[in-house]
């Protein structure tokens, strides 16, 4: 079995919850497309990264049954355990800062794939809604404390791959985050975290917690 890493990204301040990312640090071993894909269904998590060249940064993120251009966990966990200035993904150039418990991406909204937004008018009926059939991919959310951002959220991927619900989803995140227009503090699955904020010229930022669970 090729050699692994496991992270938890988005964890809550605590250290716990998360969503698990598999990182094949030496992504070079294994350069063709067919043989990743085969390996990250193998590996079952939503998502999981192959790195082509560890000192530019440049990676390669599947899905257990598709190829991603850009996704949001698995950059901030493989911002946080590369440790450069920026990533390179097929849709582009992706800024990383460290600070402090945080990592922090930059990314373009037009990058994440297609999410149905859907809002709920409170955060116990997001709570309450059982997984739907496969089909369309849902991010489900309502406001807990508006004022402050404060948002309640799960994550439907509607695949039909095991994934039934995603524990913490960054490029819904950014695509919420570009439709509202504000800064968020998201509390999304079973208790995981995601930060956002806008920049200039349509870019926003994702940031969380990540651990190395082995």
């Amino acid at each position: 079995m090729t050699d692994y890493d496991v992270l938890r990204v988005f964890c809550a301040a605590n250290g716990g919850y998360g969503n698990e990312l598999g990182v094949v640090r030496k992504g070079s071993l294994i350069p063709a497309q067919d043989d990743r894909q085969e390996l990250a269904a193998k590996l079952g998590f939503s998502e999981t990264v192959f790195v082509d060249d560890p000192e530019r940064g440049a990676i390669d993120i599947y899905t257990p049954t598709l190829r991603l251009p850009f996704a949001g966990h698995p950059c901030v966990g493989a911002a946080w355990l590369l440790d450069v200035p920026e990533l390179v993904t097929p849709a582009g150039q992706v800024g990383t800062r460290l600070d402090g418990e945080f990592t922090w991406i930059e990314a373009r909204p037009e990058w994440a794939p297609p999410r149905t937004l859907r809002q709920y008018a409170t955060a116990a009926e997001v709570d309450a809604l059982p997984v739907p059939p496969p089909g369309e991919w849902i991010y489900a959310w309502s406001w807990e404390d508006e004022a402050a951002g404060r948002i309640r959220a799960r994550a439907f991927p509607g695949r039909d791959d095991g994934i039934e619900e995603d524990e913490a989803t960054g490029a819904a995140a950014l695509l919420l985050t570009a439709e509202l227009g504000r800064a968020l503090n998201i509390i999304q699955g079973t208790g995981s975290q995601i930060l956002t904020a806008p920049q200039p010229e349509g870019w926003v930022e994702i940031g969380g917690r990540v651990i190395l669970e082995r």
